[in-house]
């Protein structure tokens, strides 16, 4: 299967009429990536991408199996063909986006919980409480912590799915985000990890590469950006 990786962003003297576009958040941004992959509707998507945010303009990195079209004269498109060849031992930096969840049956049903919400709920059951303000004294962990712990712990259990290891010292999460939809309830959450990762199994992380880690790929989660470290 043929793959693209591509770079979209605003076009040289179209900036502020891209920054304009983009002033928007995830919803937005995955209704608006269709324009670049035209199809009839009904179409599953095929891309995973990852928006990037600098000096007031948006930039997409996107991996596709079809090369994205301009629509419009406000953005630039720059592919290439998307084929990473990784041995096992490989040593890479990486940057996700990610949305942490763990499923549990609840009725019947499969449901997937925030793990940092969830790493909360166990915490207060433990204690005997209900809300996180109610836990007053010592031992109450600030959040940096609880999200670091919460969220190094799932994509640790990820990364051994997808053929590879996390070096420990390495890694930052930052970027905890509560994303709502209407009626401002908590829709998904997402988490931005950075750090150094070696490859245990090429075919796993050859896959991982193409078709993302967890969920919310739609809205913008799950493209694994790696490059080779110096």
């Amino acid at each position: 299967m043929s793959m693209h990786f591509s770079l979209i962003e605003p076009a040289p003297g179209h900036e502020r009429n891209a920054a304009y576009q983009r002033a928007a958040g995830p919803y937005q941004d995955h209704k608006w990536l269709w324009t670049f992959f035209p199809a009839e509707s009904g179409t599953a998507r095929d891309y995973l991408f990852r928006r990037l945010d600098a000096e007031a303009t948006s930039r997409f990195y996107v991996v596709s199996q079809r090369a994205p079209v301009i629509p419009d004269s406000s953005w630039r498109v720059r592919s290439r063909d998307y084929a990473p060849k990784v041995q096992a031992g490989d040593r890479l930096r990486f940057d996700l986006r990610a949305n942490p969840v763990v499923t549990h049956d609840a009725d019947g049903k499969r449901k997937r919980h925030d793990v940092v919400m969830q790493a909360k709920k166990d915490l207060l059951a433990e204690r005997g409480l209900k809300a996180w303000n109610q836990w007053q004294g010592d031992g109450k962990p600030p959040l940096y912590q609880l999200v670091h712990q919460a969220c190094a712990a799932w994509l640790a259990a990820r990364a051994t799915r997808s053929g590879f290891v996390i070096e420990e010292d390495s890694l930052s999460v930052d970027g905890y985000i509560q994303h709502r939809g209407k009626h401002k309830q908590i829709q998904f959450s997402t988490v931005d990890f950075a750090g150094e990762l070696t490859v245990t199994d090429p075919g796993l992380f050859g896959t991982a590469l193409i078709t993302g880690i967890g969920h919310a790929k739609a809205f913008g989660c799950g493209l694994l950006l790696v490059r080779r470290l110096a």
